[in-house]
């Protein structure tokens, strides 16, 4: 890279565990993204304030400061990146990182060292413990000198799994010397006060600084009553109750619903929050589009014009959602997307559609798809392997030009299919896709989207199966061709057609030879054609006898499980042969599908390849001739169910 180091499995601690991700530091800054996509931190390089080392068990640890007062902590950082990574800070970022040690004395004496909103117990000269005070829900002072610090629980999947820390108890006696009081205020009340108004408890706790009753959230579905406080959301519903950190919101969306009264915002969370065992990385809200109301925040006006500053107002007033996501956005600092510049056939935001048999609209935006309301399945452009546009129905349904699917396939092998796309929205999701560089895959010389589009731009549904022309061509031919059905392609068959049968009619005289049994035969038919021939009048029906009568039906002719295996042909040897492989190169085909590439491959081949193919089909077909003598000059095959009953 030509600005900056790269590195690979990067920790990010805090809320929720350690989360894997990738680190970059460049001459502008910092930036760590999580594996898989998510959340992402960005760091300006004029937003640090300091840089610190630290030796953890089997690794390094990068401590961040920042003006905020937060602290990151990237970990897993070898000892020779930590010399590279110094070196080029100081160079880039003018910051030279510091070195601090661990205590792993055991101790619990020392000193606290407060700066920014961080508490860092000190036991010597070296760190036993650091806490975030944006983490501390309330400070007690118990007695005169035990200082009572209790920590945000909240819903997420994280604080669900991970071990968490909910209580921390400082003892402050009257002799310290850092926070010195008076008669009236000791040591330890000092330090209490010191602490509440780095980390904020008296706003948080727990007055809300704006309420919105009533709104209806689609996933957990259900109506709650929304509660923003000064560093965590509250949902508080009729049978369930969600606190929320701030810390864990990735990003907040805002999409309208086209020629509807409601509109979305969608408050994306990592980690998710968990009912029962559903996991909700998506918390989906639907608020009137024009309803119009007032909020007054309960917020003081010295921390609106010092921590606030320019991201919230003592009041705003404007419509409900914009209203809400404004004061979200202000009190979590995360950012708000809307829709970008994508219009439908209907000069509409979204297309309509389907996945997981749940109908519901999906959104094309400036870096991924969102599709609402349920599954909410988010989908960033940097995640996508390809897209493919489909026929509506290639999975084998009957196939409509009426309607196409969109197939997203992720990196991660995943795959997304959003169904029943009207035809009229082809262009404009193709155009806008196209325009975003995805890649839209391409199966061999024929461009899929090409053929969805001659298909979308023809009433016809109807088209020609090459397999089934193939097929036909061979018979025409005079080719064997074996009955075993091709899973990809399956064709109804008449059971009379067998071979088994066939040999049943031959078979139904043993005692004369088979020319013996032919000549009457063809006496007999030609018999019946002069006599129709020279027959005026009515039509006869297929089931009336010369007189009239109606003609008893025949049961149909099973086939004997007994019977040799029909021969298979040289293209049949092939399609078993490559079917694996097609597959393998060309994930999400369906069984139609693979046929038809299965005989476009077959075309390509020379003639040396297509030898030992039919080399094979020669010795099938001598096999079959074999077996079938055999078959023949056997016992007589009949199946009891078949048998004419006696009069």
């Amino acid at each position: 890279m030509a600005d900056g180091h790269l590195f690979n499995n990067i920790l990010l601690g805090g809320r929720g565990g350690a989360n894997p991700g990738q680190f970059r530091v460049h001459s502008g800054g910092i930036v760590w993204r999580k594996l898989g996509g998510g959340k992402a931190v960005e760091v300006d390089k004029s937003d640090i304030v300091s840089l610190m080392w630290m030796k953890v068990p089997r690794a390094y640890q990068l401590g961040v400061r920042i003006k905020a007062g937060l602290v990151y902590k990237f970990t897993g950082f070898r000892e020779q990146d930590v010399n590279n990574l110094t070196s080029y800070m100081q160079n880039k970022v003018d910051i030279t990182p510091e070195e601090k040690q661990l205590s792993i004395s055991g101790q619990n004496w020392g000193e606290v060292d407060l700066n920014g909103n961080m508490l860092t117990f000190l036991v010597g000269s070296k760190q036993a413990l650091e806490v975030s005070l944006a983490d501390v829900s309330q400070i007690h002072l118990q007695g005169k000198n035990d200082v009572m610090l209790e920590f945000h629980l909240d819903d997420t999947t994280g604080a669900n799994e991970k071990d968490s820390l909910m209580e921390l108890a400082f003892h402050v006696p009257n002799t310290n010397t850092t926070f010195v009081g008076d008669e009236t205020r000791p040591p330890a009340q000092v330090f209490q006060e010191k602490m509440m108004s780095m980390a904020d408890v008296g706003a948080s706790g727990e007055e809300a600084v704006a309420m919105f009753d009533g709104v209806a959230i689609l996933t957990p579905r259900g109506r709650y009553n929304i509660e923003l406080h000064m560093s965590f959301l509250r949902l508080q519903g009729q049978a369930n109750d969600f606190k929320i950190q701030y810390s864990s919101i990735v990003r907040l969306f805002q999409l309208p619903k086209s020629n509807q009264p409601h509109i979305f915002v969608i408050v994306t969370l990592d980690p998710p929050i968990r009912k029962g065992q559903t996991l909700y990385p998506h918390i989906v809200m639907q608020f009137e589009r024009d309803r119009v109301i007032e909020s007054k925040l309960s917020i003081s006006e010295d921390l609106l014009k010092t921590k606030y500053k320019d991201r919230l107002e003592a009041s705003h007033k404007g419509l409900i959602a914009d209203v809400f996501t404004q004061t979200l956005r202000g009190l979590s600092g995360a950012k708000v997307t809307r829709p970008g510049k994508f219009r439908s056939a209907q000069d509409g935001l979204a297309v309509k559609s389907s996945l997981k048999a749940e109908d519901g609209i999906l959104y094309p935006l400036e870096k991924g798809f969102f599709f609402l309301p349920k599954p909410p399945t988010l989908i960033l452009h940097d995640e996508i392997e390809y897209v493919e546009f489909e026929r509506h129905g290639a999975g084998g349904a009957v196939m409509s030009s009426h309607y196409f699917d969109l197939l997203v396939k992720l990196k991660s092998e995943q795959e997304h299919q959003f169904r029943n796309i009207q035809r009229n929205e082809y262009h404009n999701l193709f155009d806008f896709i196209s325009s975003k560089g995805l890649k839209i895959l391409n199966l061999g010389a024929t461009q899929t989207t090409g053929g969805v589009a001659d298909v979308l731009n023809d009433d016809d549904d109807d088209a020609v199966d090459p397999h089934l022309e193939r097929i036909k061509n061979q018979r025409d031919e005079g080719g064997e061709e074996s009955d075993e059905e091709d899973e990809d392609f399956v064709v109804d068959k008449d059971d009379s057609g067998s071979p088994t049968d066939d040999s049943e009619e031959e078979d139904s005289d043993a005692s004369g030879s088979a020319e013996d049994r032919e000549k009457p035969a063809r006496k007999e038919a030609k018999k019946e054609s002069v006599t129709a021939k020279s027959t005026p009048g009515k039509k006869k029906s297929r089931d009336e006898g010369d007189d009239g009568s109606k003609k008893r039906k025949q049961p149909k002719k099973k086939k004997d499980p007994n019977a040799p295996k029909r021969a298979m042909s040289a293209f049949m040897f092939f399609s078993t042969s490559e079917r694996e492989n097609v597959k393998r190169s060309n994930p999400g085909l369906s069984f139609t599908d693979v046929g038809r590439a299965l005989g476009e491959k077959w075309k390509k081949i020379s003639g040396e390849e297509k030898e030992q193919y039919e080399g094979m089909a020669r010795a099938d077909q001598k096999r079959y001739k074999d077996e079938m003598a055999g078959y023949k000059s056997g016992p007589i095959h009949v199946d009891s169910e078949d048998e004419p009953a006696s009069d």
